[in-house]
């Protein structure tokens, strides 16, 4: 258990605190867990969560309930400002969410985070507050962007291969030539060893790239093709069926 969460549970005589850290590139969180709800969101830059139940990127348009006692990872994608709402579960029985759940990031949720950062709110105005908070969460159908990893040196060789260049579109063939693998043989071990046909988890792959472009704006035509995909429709297709939702839902403007 971190330290964080140890503080966290010292201090409840609230519903809910709030944290602000500034995260510099780079800056991680070591797996850790807290006794209490966390609502993490960015409030600037990109940030990462890893759990053993997925990896989720988040931009500023959404945050990350992660429930208690849920092990888990944080670090930033370039400069970032993280604010999380620390939730006491016994103030919100009727949120019964035990797994990761991605919630969109409305301006009057964000507004409500910031209000209950402050120090001189009376007790009543804290209380009704902390319920318009917890009223406002909502779901949205994004699902975790984790890229499983194959075990296999040969089949490892070709997933940093393409980690280091996503728009690379030669076939499973041509990398066979360069590690000392057949297709099939290949295509066998990322079946095996992450679950996904070669195919889509090169898509997985490609949409985890694409989101730090996406966040820093650069546009979807632009992101397609750094990503392998010879138009903006393609690209949009593709991160919806792997992110459920369009890029523009993920990253408004």
């Amino acid at each position: 258990m971190s330290r964080n969460g140890q503080e966290w549970g010292r201090r409840f005589d609230t519903a809910i605190l709030v944290g602000h850290f500034t995260m510099p590139r780079g800056t991680a969180f070591v797996t850790h867990w807290h006794p209490v709800h966390q609502l993490a969101c960015s409030e600037r830059g990109l940030l990462r969560i890893r759990s053993d139940l997925g990896t989720w990127l988040l931009p500023p348009s959404l945050a990350l309930w992660i429930p208690a006692y849920v092990p888990h990872a944080a670090e930033s994608e370039g400069d970032a400002v993280m604010r999380s709402a620390y939730i006491d579960p016994v103030s919100c029985p009727h949120i019964d969410w035990r797994d990761p759940t991605v919630v969109e990031v409305t301006p009057l949720l964000r507004a409500l985070v910031e209000h209950l950062d402050r120090t001189d709110l009376t007790p009543d105005a804290r209380a009704r507050a902390e319920l318009v908070l917890l009223d406002e969460l909502r779901p949205v159908p994004v699902t975790s962007v984790a890229v499983p990893e194959p075990r296999d040196p040969r089949a490892r060789a070709v997933a940093e291969a393409l980690r280091a260049r996503p728009a690379d579109g030669r076939a499973l063939a041509e990398y066979g030539a360069q590690v000392g693998a057949g297709a099939r043989t290949l295509a066998r071990l990322f079946v095996a060893e992450t679950g996904l046909g070669f195919g889509q988890w090169r898509e997985r792959l490609r949409m985890q790239a694409a989101l730090p472009y996406l966040a820093e704006g650069l546009p979807v035509e632009s992101v397609a093709r750094r990503v392998g995909y010879a138009s903006a429709s393609s690209f949009t297709a593709a991160f919806h069926r792997v992110v459920g939702v369009t890029p523009r839902q993920y990253f408004p403007r």
